[in-house]
């Protein structure tokens, strides 16, 4: 044998061949992702479980989505508040405050008028809607006061007059709501005005009276002619024609207060005064008609009569 001995049995160190993702010894070379996770210090269970939570969540959506189209939120909210309402929250008692004239039973009613008495369900619009419907209201507040009491706050319209129209009598507010029918045997002391659209001018009447105390006791109504003017009549039977217009209206009333209040015009005979012309007193009686100047004595006026 030659002096080179040939040792068997030993392998010589295999080659590294790299390849695709592999190396000869078959395992796996660590992908990009997994260097930038190694890097940034985040463990491979916190990134399942973000992915977890993630999945979780678009799932959560898709129902939520689902359960709107089909319209179960309402139906859910529904279930709820009849829940809340079970546990005590529930209508039991209904406190209502600034009833004067108006029927307490209708507004109980009303308020009562729920397809649930769940506190979370009843319509707090929907009840004062329609206790705005009625003529007595001028405004109301719905409020819960919880666990179990609705409260109404209601603000009466206060009465000015009774407007006679189309052989009717209704009781009237000064803005010319109507509140409610009159029984001619049970008619308040209020004044009477006569004639279409004369509601809706029983506000400047009162304020007309309101100037003359003393004439407004012996009122006994006031009718709107053409549109535009009053005829006051008074209880001993005489008519007082006025001019148009709020301002001169009111002048010619004072006026004629002031006159009467000197010389006694009412319950002396006569049956018409006229201060269309507010510069003159038309007197008229019986068969006779006697015109003075506004700033004569009225005495004057009685001659022949």
């Amino acid at each position: 044998m030659s002096a080179a001995t040939i040792k068997r049995g030993t392998k010589r160190p295999a080659k590294t061949v790299k390849r695709k993702g592999r190396t000869v010894s078959g395992r796996k070379r660590p992908s990009i992702f997994r260097k930038l996770m190694d890097e940034l210090g985040i463990q491979a269970h916190t990134v399942e479980k973000a992915t977890t939570f993630a999945l979780v969540g678009l799932v959560g959506v898709a129902i939520i989505g689902i359960a709107i189209l089909a319209g179960l939120p309402g139906f859910v909210g529904t279930q709820i508040a009849l829940g809340i309402g079970r546990a005590g929250y529930e209508v039991k008692r209904i406190e209502v405050t600034g009833i004067d004239r108006m029927e307490r039973l209708t507004v109980y009613q009303i308020a009562t008028d729920q397809h649930s008495m769940a506190m979370p369900l009843v319509d707090l619009d929907k009840v004062r809607a329609q206790l705005m419907r009625y003529g007595w209201i001028a405004d109301a507040r719905v409020s819960r006061r919880l666990p179990d009491t609705l409260v109404v706050d209601i603000v009466e319209r206060k009465p000015a007059a009774i407007w006679q129209h189309r052989q009717k009598l209704s009781l009237i507010d000064s803005t010319g709501v109507v509140l409610e029918r009159v029984n001619i045997n049970a008619m308040p002391e209020l004044p009477l005005v006569i004639g279409k659209n004369a509601n809706e001018r029983a506000g400047e009447l009162v304020a007309l009276l309101d100037n003359v105390p003393a004439l407004k006791p012996v009122l006994a109504g006031a009718t709107w002619v053409g549109n535009r003017r009053w005829d006051l009549r008074f209880q001993s039977g005489e008519t007082l024609a006025l001019p148009e217009g709020q301002d001169i209206a009111a002048t010619a009333l004072t006026k004629f207060a002031q006159m009467d209040g000197t010389d006694r015009l009412l319950g002396r005979g006569f049956a018409r005064f006229d201060m269309r012309d507010p510069s003159k007193l038309v007197v008229r009686m019986a068969r006779e008609q006697e015109t003075i100047d506004a700033a004569a004595k009225p005495a004057a006026t009685t001659s022949g009569g």
